[in-house]
């Protein structure tokens, strides 16, 4: 693993700061690191304030979007939400559907079949919506590559709002509106949003309208927080905002859908990583197994004796799709060495029996394996779709543009894109696949790298200090966990492997005139020689609490050590 030290902030800035805020000069350059300068920054970052979201007018197209859904409600025509089968679409679908029928009862939800519809805007939605009388489509966290479903639409007489924040193409579908931050005349002050963000800028247009304010939209918060944690987008700005009260109202007040999920885990004070780690999955494991529209109806349920039922079937399918993940990644590593393809640049890999729900998770552990752009192929009806994940660093979306003479169709971000092709075109594209990354990636990013904040001591741990670093959180992208190297380092002589299977590793570090303290590192057993004997050693880690019978202490959670 590659160890980066940032480089240390201007000490101007970190003596400023630290005067103004009164804090030590270790949270003052964690703070410029961020961005944060002033103290009109910091009092943003550490008491996000719903007034700091933007107005919801200033992005493209929103007043054409309002003026539809009016025109809509005013005429009782029926209405039609469309999103997309992960997380963030069933959560915008859940949070624009619940919303509309505040207004208008002629509001219904529509999810495509990750199977037999595949990603996004489909024939089969539209002709559906066009049997049962829908003359307005809202899509969510997906339409901006539709061009020719939205013309289709058109055709029939029902028209189309866009709610998306992937890239546009060339071309922007003929909708009566496109919402989308990323577009190129859009100039929307943030551009990080997710779907069920731009879903909720909607909502909270649509509200203000109605002379609501955006507190009396708190409770759609926890749906915008599950989607920005499990959409993994940036979480500074509008999104930091959004997660910070969507958390809140997710551990105080959730909605009868997430605290059913929640009861059955037994957790009560959840972080934006709970999120991503505990209810993520279970909705996601709705898509992936059967259909998106079980996640919807459980988020979407004001009945808690129902939302219980719905979260016990979700559960099931979340045990289901784990046994499948782990089959599947067995059977495609086993393949990278059948194919004597370990020392590639990529991971390719292909069976068309592996479950279609299955395979981006599957990519995702590949990736963490050989630390490499990855693509995970099963049969798709006639054609071949893959999931690709990316390593930090490398855009794998620009890598598929430059080989799209093999792809029928592909969308997506930086780091997370899907694709279909035909199976006759895979071996071609696999190859073109290897050769763009191996002419465009830095070999330093095929290396796992530790981004490190700054170098302290263990006198530097303080409880003072933990309280204002735990103020730092939500996590996420642009805004990560705080890390820590510490060097000259010494186990007690009580380290040793725990766990089950011995694969984790527990010690006691000490270090000359500071305070010792307890290590964890999880999947570092293989390291306990590096510690052993009281061998001098450096680590890297984060700071966070330890609860063991009552008792709550500081602990060192390990990324890495050397010697």
């Amino acid at each position: 693993m590659r160890w980066t030290l940032k480089p240390k902030p201007d000490l101007e800035k970190v003596k400023h700061l630290q005067e103004v805020l009164q804090v030590e000069a270790t949270t003052a350059e964690l703070l410029v690191q961020r961005g944060i300068e002033t103290y009109e920054t910091a009092k943003a970052f550490f008491r996000p304030s719903l007034s700091h979201l933007h107005d919801p007018y200033l992005m493209k197209d929103m007043d054409k979007a309002v003026a539809r859904i009016e025109k809509a409600i005013a005429n009782k025509e029926n209405i039609l939400v469309y999103g997309d089968y992960d997380v963030d679409g069933t959560t915008a679908v859940a949070l624009m559907s619940t919303y509309l029928k505040t207004k208008h009862n002629l509001v219904y939800t529509y999810v495509p079949n990750r199977y037999d519809e595949g990603y996004g805007v489909s024939k089969k939605g539209i002709n559906f919506a066009l049997e049962n009388d829908f003359t307005l489509i809202i899509a969510l966290d997906c339409g901006i590559k539709a061009i020719e479903k939205v013309e289709y639409a058109k055709s029939l007489g029902i028209d189309f709002i866009v709610c998306d924040h992937h890239r546009p193409g060339n071309k922007i579908p003929d909708a009566v509106a496109v919402l989308d931050p990323k577009r190129e005349d859009c100039n929307y002050p943030y551009k990080e949003l997710c779907g069920c963000g731009v879903g909720f800028k909607l909502i909270q247009a649509l509200a203000q309208k109605d002379g609501e304010t955006v507190e009396d939209l708190i409770p759609y918060l926890d749906l915008v927080a599950t989607a920005i944690g499990a959409d993994i987008v940036p979480i500074d700005g509008e999104n930091r905002v959004l997660a910070y009260f969507g958390l809140h109202v997710i551990n105080t007040n959730p909605r009868p859908g997430i605290k059913a999920i929640l009861d059955q885990v037994e957790k009560t004070e959840l972080t934006i990583t709970d999120v991503v780690f505990i209810i993520a999955p279970r909705i996601n494991a709705a898509g992936r197994m059967e259909h998106g529209n079980f996640a919807v109806a459980l988020l979407a349920e004001e009945d808690y004796e129902l939302a219980k039922t719905h979260a016990i079937n979700i559960n099931s399918y979340n045990t289901e799709r784990r046994a499948a993940d782990k089959t599947i990644t067995e059977a495609a590593l086993e393949q990278i060495e059948a194919l004597d393809e370990q020392d590639r640049l990529t991971t390719v890999v292909y069976d068309e029996t592996w479950h279609k729900g299955v395979i981006g998770i599957v990519a995702s552990r590949l990736t963490e394996t050989y630390h490499r752009p990855t693509l995970v192929f099963t049969k798709s009806g006639e054609k071949l779709a893959a999931s690709a994940r990316s390593v930090r660093g490398f855009d794998v979306y620009n890598a598929l543009e430059a080989c799209k003479e093999y792809i029928e169709q592909f969308g997506g971000h930086k780091y997370a894109a899907g694709l279909t092709l035909k199976e006759e075109n895979y071996q071609a594209f696999k190859q073109a696949f290897e050769d763009e990354v191996s002419k465009t990636i830095d070999k330093n990013l095929l290396i796992p790298e530790v981004k490190i904040d700054m170098q302290i001591d263990l006198k530097d741990i303080t409880p003072k200090f933990y309280r204002v670093l735990k103020q730092f959180a939500p996590h996420g992208p642009s805004n990560m966990t705080p890390v820590f190297m510490t060097e000259n380092l010494r186990d007690t002589g009580y380290g040793r492997c725990v766990g089950a299977d011995k694969t984790h590793l527990r010690l006691t570090a000490s270090q000359p005139e500071s305070n010792t303290i307890v290590c964890i590192g999880f999947g570092m057993g293989d390291k306990y020689e590096l510690i052993s004997d009281r061998k001098p050693f450096k680590a890297v880690y984060s700071i966070d609490e330890n609860e063991w019978q009552g008792n709550v202490s500081l602990q060192l959670k390990l990324r890495d050590i050397k010697a």
